[in-house]
């Protein structure tokens, strides 16, 4: 039998990846996080300010109900693509308790993490052209999903005059006749900063008054600090809740990152909408993680307090230690468990060890080489010259990571 040759197609017109895949930028954060845990597995004493995770476990009582949960054959099958029905009622009342906020249970969609919820909304808003104003600096996956979506990310630059905060004035230069939705973060990843309640219903009045869909991330609502209160746009702002999607989820508050639970909060079209798109997407979030999620928002909440007491304490000396390095400047996070210092003062000279970074990107790379130590640069968060730092490890490899960098920039 003779066998046809492989036929040749070097020459095929298409390319072997979609150029709408091809055009996504990796996760800076993941990316720097992965290097680091992979220099650690060679042996190498490496300390990561890079993961935006808690270091805790997952709290005892929410695992427990994950362990109830996997025996039970209701939770080896299919569930609603959109969550099970006891998640959302409880999600409907956490929101109500927690941000006064009154949603119910079908305005709830329950979501592969936070990250899926971000993409499902942008997927469910987006026409190819329509632009979404993106205040700077911004989380890397933001952009990405817009564009998968067809759309145009408008970055808002922000600076130290207003905290890293977006001002009216700073979005209405950027609104054109194609903005359709404003992307609003507050407690902010990658900078820290929480808007007041009073800046935060300014901007909800804005957007409003000019008919913009608004995307209000509250994945870090519990953890804010000293005298900041976080507040919800649709609560403060109830003219605006029929054009509002609200993202949250337990991954920060609870330590739950791995357990993939996020939700969106929508009004009966959107939700209709983001729940056909993951029905053919991934279907339903895996039902021991529903069960968790559930004991996690229904049961003792004493965990989110020391934890976040926890990060309050890693929060101010990561700030004083920031402070105190010459040619470092930084802003007192005020939420998450983020610092974005900026670090202007250190690039073009040489540092400990001879080495020069001119950016960023190049001063991470010697702190990673040089001092074992992973920063996340700002350029992957629209804001050149500044570094994001979490503080979300512990005490310890925080003051040995902050005292290993003090001496590469000496």
């Amino acid at each position: 039998m003779t066998i046809a040759p492989v036929p040749d197609i070097t020459d095929s017109p298409f390319p072997r990846v979609s150029r709408r895949i091809g055009a996504i930028e990796e996760s800076a954060t993941l990316a720097v996080d992965a290097k680091a845990k992979a220099l650690v597995a060679a042996g190498h004493d490496v300390i990561g300010f890079g993961a935006g995770e808690p270091d805790f476990p997952t709290p005892a009582h929410i695992v427990a109900a994950a362990v109830e949960a996997a025996p039970q054959p209701k939770n080896h099958r299919y569930t609603p693509a959109g969550g099970l029905p006891e998640l959302k009622e409880a999600v409907a009342v956490k929101t109500a308790k927690d941000s006064g906020y009154e949603v119910t249970a079908a305005q709830v969609v329950i979501t592969n993490g936070a990250k899926q919820a971000v993409y499902n909304s942008f997927a469910a808003l987006l026409d190819p052209g329509d632009e979404v104003l993106v205040p700077a600096p911004y989380w890397v996956t933001y952009p990405e999903s817009i564009r998968l979506a067809g759309g145009v990310d408008v970055a808002v630059p922000t600076d130290e005059s207003t905290g890293l905060r977006a001002t009216v004035e700073a979005l209405e230069a950027a609104r054109t006749e194609r903005t359709k939705v404003l992307l609003f973060v507050s407690p902010s990843n990658p900078t820290g900063a929480v808007y007041t309640p009073e800046q935060t219903a300014a901007v909800g009045r804005w957007a409003a008054e000019h008919g913009l869909w608004v995307i209000t991330d509250e994945i870090y609502e519990h953890l804010v600090y000293g005298s900041h209160t976080f507040s919800s746009m649709p609560a403060l702002v109830p003219e605006l809740a029929d054009r509002t999607i609200v993202i949250n989820g337990v991954a920060k508050s609870y330590a739950m990152t791995g357990w993939r639970v996020g939700w969106m909060i929508a009004p009966a079209d959107v939700v209709k909408g983001a729940t056909n798109l993951q029905s053919h997407a991934t279907s339903n979030v895996a039902n021991v993680s529903q069960r968790a999620a559930v004991a996690a928002l229904t049961g003792d909440q004493a965990c989110v307090g020391e934890m976040r007491a926890a990060f309050d304490r890693r929060r101010r000396r990561m700030f004083e230690l920031l402070s105190a390095m010459p040619g470092v400047e930084c802003l007192e996070p005020e939420g998450a468990f983020y610092a974005f210092p900026n670090f202007a003062g250190v690039l073009g000279r040489p540092l400990a060890g001879g080495r020069t970074a001119n950016n960023t990107l190049e001063l991470a790379e010697i702190a990673l080489e040089e001092a074992k130590v992973a920063i996340v640069p700002g350029e992957a968060f629209g804001a050149p010259g500044y570094a994001r730092l979490s503080y979300a490890l512990a005490d310890e490899a925080l003051e040995e990571g902050l005292s290993r960098l003090a001496t590469l920039l000496a």
